[in-house]
């Protein structure tokens, strides 16, 4: 008999990829290193209240993705919510998407006279460094803009300066989106705004946080034969021939395979082959940086809260990078009369913050909530705090020509091992974009396709637009090479400006 397929990680990558698995009449194992599914798509539940690590907003244009969504949920779980969101700088609330209104009365008529004269003055001149972050956005809206609202929240996000952020992350995040098509979407009417996602004014949320959709899917995926196994990291991955032929996890057990569709980080992947790659391969896996992530909740009463879903933190005085309010993602998150605010940090494990005992960062997080004038001390009641190692995959100078060492490395000498999802291949995927590569590698698997995983989401196209190919009503292109034009946002808005 065959041996199974082995999915590593139980997050929204590696559960679509057993799930599609399972439909295939397959009986894969999913190895998962925590006691929880979903990755950082979970919901967290503490004392009754539950909150997002972060926040997840489900919107697609990849069909085979949302009719996913809706077989694991009804119509009643699946909520559609609606979207609102601002940035919060120098004391000040800026709609977003951006209005014209609001933009010139905050700001002011001098002071946003020279954002659009340095806006004009980009596009006659355009930066000579567009390989940078900042670069790159400063081409697109002027260095004006950049300064005010891009340089200090990008900063806060990734801990390094933005002249060292490569440009690919905001190419694929916001390709869609400059100064111009944000002027022309503040004095548009906003209802029906799909075209860009970062501007759709609508979303569909699971009633108990998107965790729900992820302990669905696991429970779908035992049903139809397959196995979840948790607490089980993967230590080895055993190869031979150009081919991986076995996992073993932490307390030992060995899983023979056919094949590994693989969602834990790349890097780490490599550093688990046995017998191990050459010296320059794990080099290139040792140097794929990730940035790490912490959430304190804060419970308080409804009425003191905002009503947006989140609010982006641009202020320098604070360290506080995002604050959500999990009540108007669902009410079904918090207790009558109260909700719960996520207030979201991006740190690196062993720095001060991520060091600090529970206590000390509700007592923290706390102040700096009261700093910025958003809810007052006194009002604010207990406090939970989640912490998550690899949140983001770093797109700095040198990952691009690390992944390139990597990917040759599998190509070589474990052609049956795929990964896929956002640490699996270290490319910030939105949740739709990485459930869509999963479902790429079970074609692969079982429909011996030759899907090229890689070009989902790099697309010179826009992905987050409508395309002739997907207006056919087909579940993707029939080449890999055009895989990327059905490609839309959902799942985690990214921590950027000008991403949601």
């Amino acid at each position: 008999m065959r041996p199974p397929v082995v999915v590593i990680g139980a997050g929204p990558a590696g559960l679509t990829a057993a799930l599609q698995l399972v439909k295939n009449g397959e009986s894969p194992i999913v190895l998962e290193a925590d006691d929880d599914v979903g990755g950082i798509s979970r919901t967290v539940e503490r004392n009754g209240w539950r909150f997002d690590i972060g926040g997840h907003r489900f919107f697609t244009k990849v069909t085979p993705v949302e009719d996913l969504w809706r077989e694991l949920l009804s119509d009643d779980d699946l909520m559609v919510r609606p979207r609102m969101s601002r940035i919060f700088y120098d004391g000040k609330f800026y709609d977003y998407p951006l209005r014209a209104s609001n933009a010139l009365g905050n700001l002011g008529v001098v002071e946003s006279t020279k954002c659009v004269a340095s806006y004009a003055w980009a596009r006659i001149r355009r930066p000579q460094d567009t390989e940078s972050f900042e670069g790159w956005v400063s081409s697109r809206f002027g260095r004006r803009l950049y300064r005010t609202f891009f340089k200090t929240y990008t900063e806060k996000v990734w801990g390094v300066p933005a002249t060292e952020l490569r440009a690919d992350w905001a190419a694929q995040r916001i390709k869609n989106l400059s100064l111009g098509r944000a002027i022309v979407n503040s004095l548009a009417p906003r209802r029906g705004q799909t075209e860009v996602v970062s501007l759709i004014e609508e979303f569909l949320y699971p009633r108990l946080g998107p965790g729900m959709m992820w302990t669905t899917c696991r429970d779908a995926v035992i049903e139809g034969g397959g196995s979840v196994v948790m607490n089980a990291p993967v230590t080895s991955i055993e190869h031979h021939g150009g081919h991986a032929t076995a996992v073993v996890t932490a307390d030992g057990t060995r899983y023979d395979c056919s094949a590994v569709i693989s969602s834990m980080p790349i890097g780490h992947l490599l550093g688990a082959m046995t017998p191990r790659p050459e010296p320059y391969v794990l080099a290139a896996a040792d140097g794929l940086r990730h940035r790490d992530f912490l959430t304190v909740a804060l419970v308080v009463p409804e009425d003191v809260a905002f009503p947006d879903n989140w609010i982006y933190i641009h202020s320098p005085d604070v360290r506080l990078g995002r604050v959500q309010n999990f009540g108007t993602w669902s009410p079904w998150m918090v207790k009558p009369g109260w909700t719960c605010l996520g207030l979201e940090y991006f740190v690196n494990i062993g720095d001060d913050l991520w060091s600090m005992s529970d206590e000390q960062l509700i007592e923290f997080a706390t102040a700096e909530l009261a700093t910025i004038g958003i809810v007052t001390r006194d009002l604010i009641g207990e406090g939970h705090v989640v912490r998550v190692p690899r949140a983001y995959p770093v797109y700095d100078e040198s990952y691009a020509d690390n992944l390139v060492v990597l990917r040759g490395w599998l190509e070589r000498c474990a052609i049956n091992v795929q990964p896929v999802g956002r640490n699996g291949m270290h490319r910030y995927n939105n949740q739709d974009h990485s459930m869509l590569t999963a479902m790429l590698a079970v074609e692969n698997i079982v429909d011996a396709t030759d899907h090229d995983l890689w070009s989902v989401n790099v697309d010179d196209e826009y992905h987050e637009q409508s395309s002739a190919a997907s207006s056919t009503g087909a579940p993707w292109p029939a080449t890999a090479s055009s895989s990327t034009s059905l490609n839309r946002s959902s799942g985690r808005d990214a921590p950027v400006f000008s991403s949601r």
